[in-house]
């Protein structure tokens, strides 16, 4: 009975110490890339790709770099709190999972700069495919969970995430891609920050 209870406080702590990874991760993450762009004024919104700031000399790519790596680390321990959020449902497993395996892909991103080849295309693949794909999965099991508005967000997060760039690929709204690429993230880190305090609150709770 001492060792259950103590389970669940450690799942408690670990729960508020994830969502708050879920909150501050899009900061993290903006704010590096936005100071990555600051320092490369010949970077255009219309024409490059997000990645091309990680092979410009400087802080440019160091700054776009560490950030990718630093908000993926974070991601990923967001992710690990997905698990407890689910409450150990099956589907809701390989949805954290899949959203874990999402967030190693960003890491990689910044470890694999666009230099690095066929890594970094892989990794960024494999990003933006994992998001929505993990999206539905939790999505579904929010659903299971009678958690309706979480499930509908979630929903949305990942419709925006596919048709951006189904858009993107029939009519090619921009030369470059680094806008489907900053929409495509948005929704993502959008979700991220609902549920972590979603989690939060949910930590809260259970400590009453």
């Amino acid at each position: 009975m001492k060792e259950c209870v103590t389970l669940n406080q450690r799942n408690v702590i670990w729960l508020r110490l994830s969502g708050i990874c879920g909150i501050i991760t899009p900061i993290v993450i903006f704010t590096f890339i936005l100071l990555a762009i600051a320092y490369s004024p010949q970077f255009s919104w219309t024409e490059n790709a997000l990645s091309d700031l990680g092979i410009q000399e400087g802080a440019t790519a160091i700054l776009f770099n560490s950030g990718l790596m630093i908000g993926g680390i974070l991601a990923l321990i967001f992710a690990s709190g997905i698990f407890i959020f689910l409450k150990d449902r099956l589907l809701g497993r390989i949805g954290a999972l899949l959203f874990a395996l999402d967030a190693l892909a960003l890491v990689a991103i910044g470890v694999f700069p666009e230099s690095v080849k066929p890594m970094h295309y892989q990794a960024s693949v494999a990003f933006f495919v994992l998001f929505p794909i993990s999206m539905s999965v939790i999505c579904a099991t929010f659903l299971l969970m009678d958690k309706v508005k979480i499930g509908l967000f979630t929903l949305l997060a990942a419709m925006i995430a596919v048709v951006v760039w189904i858009l993107q690929f029939t009519t090619h709204f921009a030369h470059g891609v680094a806008i489907p690429e900053a929409i495509s993230a948005i929704s993502a880190l959008m979700w991220s920050v609902v549920l972590g305090f979603m989690m939060l609150r949910q930590a809260s709770h259970s400590n009453k």
